[in-house]
């Protein structure tokens, strides 16, 4: 099969394409042949040892994929060879094919394709488990979505809406709030100029936002932890912008705020059965047409480097993955 391998840690033109032997399943696992692969931005900081989790060298990166079941380890029952799936293998979906925990591995919804199988679990587990665990949001409130255009954020202002949020989409072009605009925000903030704080205020009489959604931090991070509303929450997702802002815990006192670490990852293992549920309703949403992701670009296995510069450079709106093969 072939591969995208990384030997050393750096960017993404250091990644090579290689023929591996196909692994074969062990128990509790199951072996997928990829169609799509879909990139996340964990992804990046991986390749370039940024990551809390370092895999052994050479590893496969890439941590989410939508298939079929090529095979499986002796002991697996839940899923049957031939089944239409999506998995987060945590890493090892840059190649034709991948072995992933069957705890890991889901059937798709009939009317799922494998497009937006491989970009589903990671965006929408952390955004349902951030808005319905972490931040509890209730129906009426204000969420303010920084980042609103990328794939993490849509899926933050499709839930928020599902929610009965009033959602705020904050992004940095004009693109990108059209997106926000077709995934049901109500109002929108382009901070390319810099500013955010005081257009949050305008927008919400001065009161600032329940709940912020941020996945970049940096100077937004400062400006939103200013622009939050009484008992506020603001959930800790990413730092995209490469920068890991330090919080003035002052700010905190004064208005009663919250800041909540949002590690979707690590809940999961500790708490399956939750988010077995999560799920259970996020198909329910997706079968209902409430939720899609949307995917902008989609690259070949051997562009695997320009579609991980596409999402380091913040240029996409939606998803970029990588397409292995096309569902007949």
């Amino acid at each position: 099969m072939k591969a995208i391998l990384c030997k050393e840690f750096g960017t993404p033109d250091k990644l090579c394409l290689e023929e591996l032997e196909v692994p074969k399943p062990g128990n509790n696992q199951v072996l997928i042949d990829i169609y799509v692969a879909s990139t996340n931005f964990p992804d990046t900081l991986q390749i370039d040892g940024k990551y809390q989790f370092k895999p052994t060298m050479p590893f496969i990166p890439g941590s989410e994929v939508a298939g079929i079941v090529e095979a499986v380890g002796p002991d697996v029952t839940t899923i049957k060879v031939g089944d239409r799936v999506m998995a987060a293998c945590g890493i090892g979906a840059y190649a034709e094919k991948v072995l992933s925990s069957v705890d890991t591995v889901r059937v798709l919804p009939p009317k799922m394709d494998m497009q937006a199988g491989a970009c589903f679990n990671v965006v929408y587990g952390t955004s349902y488990y951030a808005l319905k665990q972490r931040a509890q949001i209730k129906k009426g409130e204000t969420l303010l979505v920084l980042g609103a255009g990328g794939g993490v954020g849509l899926s933050a202002v499709e839930l928020g809406k599902v929610m009965g949020a009033r959602v705020i989409a904050a992004a940095s072009s004009d693109e990108k709030l059209d997106a926000a605009k077709k995934a049901g925000a109500d109002e929108f903030i382009n901070y390319s100029d810099g500013e955010l704080k005081q257009k949050v205020k305008d927008l919400t009489g001065g009161r600032g936002a329940d709940v912020v959604y941020d996945p970049v931090g940096g100077d937004l991070f400062h400006q939103a932890s200013r622009a939050v509303a009484w008992d506020g929450r603001i959930l800790v997702i990413g730092f995209a912008s490469g920068e890991i802002p330090a919080y003035k815990i002052n700010l905190a006192l004064l208005k009663s705020t919250s800041v909540v670490g949002v590690f979707w990852g690590a809940w999961t293992a500790q708490f399956p059965d939750q988010n077995h549920q999560n799920f259970a309703e996020l198909f329910e949403m997706y079968e209902e047409d409430s939720i899609k992701p949307l995917v902008s670009e989609a690259f070949p296995l051997e562009k695997t480097a320009d579609a991980l510069v596409s999402l380091m450079e913040r240029k996409a709106v939606g998803k970029v993955v990588i397409e292995m093969k096309k569902e007949s």
